[in-house]
């Protein structure tokens, strides 16, 4: 987008990444074809061009993976937690000695700006695994135990056994790590499906374990599509299923679960409130809302998609994110300066498309920067909405995109009844210089996350996770640890 200078091209080499013609399944530590010698392909999102092909896991490739990671569990299980946790360093290690690479490489297939992977998706899943290899051998000090006899918490937690693991293309790494580090700390082997959309860094991730020297079968990675996915929650060996998606598919795997003893956490959709007291610094409030809707191109499940702005100030700060908005660069996503990427996908596009279309239907006002959009690959211009009430399809559905819903509240007992009145709960956002007033209303708002005076900050040892229809159970922090253990 325009703006008094022009920016020189800063462009990451893609040199420093080596992208094969062509990657397997990796099962019990080999990369192996499918069973029935399917492929597919993976395409940047930003160029539409083919980065990539791609073995598709079936039905016999799940039962394959999950026979290989059972047969590790035993070695693996066993272990001493401060073994364990040395695999755990290694990978931690690795990651950050090959981080750039894959910044680059997530960037590409993903779409989202290198500054993005570079600076917050890397540093942090490299945390994750720093941070749960240190709990790998203090699991009998967590507060967590097994239930004796007499119905006191004994120590000695135990692991559950085979994981599956489906996660979504928005954060494909970060979202591996989040699975994958609490699971093996804690003894637990994985069978993990990316989504078919961005599976290049699993599969570069399979070769860090390879790296690492972690013993076959205590990682698999199937790329594939909801079938294989599907297979995997159905499995009948096992015992723990994640999931981070869409709720529609949440239900679908907690319908498929019940009664089966599996055990489950579920992190899906969200529809953040973003909440700006008259008293907030307004430069500051406006940084933080760029950050929690277009952070990603807004394919954030904890965005904050709805403010609500304290009428007082409405016109002031909306005129001040104008302002911000106008100077945001979209484009290239390998470029440092871009602050914009690519939407992930020609579905994703279409939805988001399809729903500020609705917007505008139902009346909303809508406003975006002058914003020239690259000819090839997928774009959305970043867009708000004013005049947005309540009752309007884009206040309550989740959008997955750069698109901004404005509401207005008079008193903070209206703030808090608008934020939620939602059928999410997953994060939200306070703007206020009171530190009374963060307490008071953070405390009534029904959010797994709350972000004072920020948002959309991440740390491992701070434990992440919905309410409602955003789903149930927590990863990070200590709480993350008890998903995986028999307590």
């Amino acid at each position: 987008m325009g703006s008094l200078f022009e920016y020189a091209p800063a462009p990451e080499s893609r040199a420093v990444v080596d992208i094969a013609p062509s990657y397997g399944l990796f099962i019990d530590g080999e990369f192996t074809d499918s069973a029935d010698g399917k492929v597919f392909k993976t395409v940047s999102p930003a160029t539409e061009e083919v980065l990539s092909e791609v073995a598709q896991a079936g039905e016999a490739d799940v039962d394959r993976a999950v026979r290989a990671a059972r047969k590790a569990f035993a070695t693996w299980s066993a272990l001493p937690g401060a073994e364990r946790a040395k695999y755990l360093f290694r990978i931690a290690r690795i990651i950050q000695e090959r981080s750039r690479e894959l910044a680059v490489l997530e960037t590409l297939d993903n779409g989202k700006p290198i500054r993005e992977t570079r600076d917050a998706d890397l540093p942090l899943v490299a945390a994750h695994f720093f941070y749960y290899a240190g709990w790998a051998d203090k699991l009998d000090h967590a507060g967590f135990g097994r239930r004796t006899t007499n119905g006191h918490s004994g120590a000695n937690p135990a692991p559950l056994g085979v994981a599956g693991q489906v996660i979504p293309w928005n954060f494909p790494l970060l979202m591996l790590a989040w699975k994958i580090a609490p699971a093996l700390a804690t003894g637990n082997t994985v069978v993990l499906k990316p989504a078919e959309t961005t599976p290049l860094s699993a599969l570069f991730f399979a070769d860090i374990c390879r790296q690492a020297g972690l013993p076959k079968g205590v990682v698999n990675i199937l790329p594939g599509y909801g079938d294989a996915g599907a297979a995997l929650v159905g499995h009948p060996d096992v015992n723990k299923v994640a999931f981070t998606g869409s709720t529609a598919v949440g239900k679908e795997i907690a319908r498929t679960v019940a009664g089966t003893g599996k055990k489950l956490t579920l992190e899906l959709g969200g529809k953040g409130a973003n909440i700006v007291f008259d008293d907030a610094p307004i430069d500051q409030a406006v940084e933080g809302i760029v950050t929690g809707i277009f952070f990603n191109q807004g394919q954030v499940c904890c965005a904050g998609s709805r403010l609500l702005v304290q009428e007082s100030i409405q016109d002031e700060l909306l005129d001040a994110l104008k302002r911000r908005l106008s100077t945001l660069r979209l484009g290239d996503p390998l470029d440092k300066n871009t602050d914009i990427g690519a939407i992930n996908s020609a579905e994703q596009l279409a939805r988001i498309t399809a729903l500020a279309e609705q917007g505008e239907a139902e009346g909303a006002e809508r406003w975006s920067p002058v914003c020239e959009l690259p000819s090839s690959g997928y774009w959305f211009a970043p867009t708000l909405f004013t005049n947005v009430t309540q009752a309007h399809t884009i206040a309550r559905d989740e959008i997955f995109g750069p698109v901004l819903s404005v509401l207005s509240f008079r008193t903070p007992d209206e703030a808090v009844a608008k934020a939620n009145n939602t059928q999410y709960g997953l994060s939200a956002g306070i703007w206020t210089e009171k530190g009374s007033r963060i307490l008071a209303v953070a405390n009534k708002l029904r959010a797994g996350v709350v972000w004072s005076n920020t948002f959309n900050k991440f740390d491992p040892t701070s434990p992440f996770g919905g309410y409602k229809e955003s789903g149930f159970g927590r990863e990070g922090g200590r709480h993350g640890l008890e998903a995986y253990l028999d307590v």
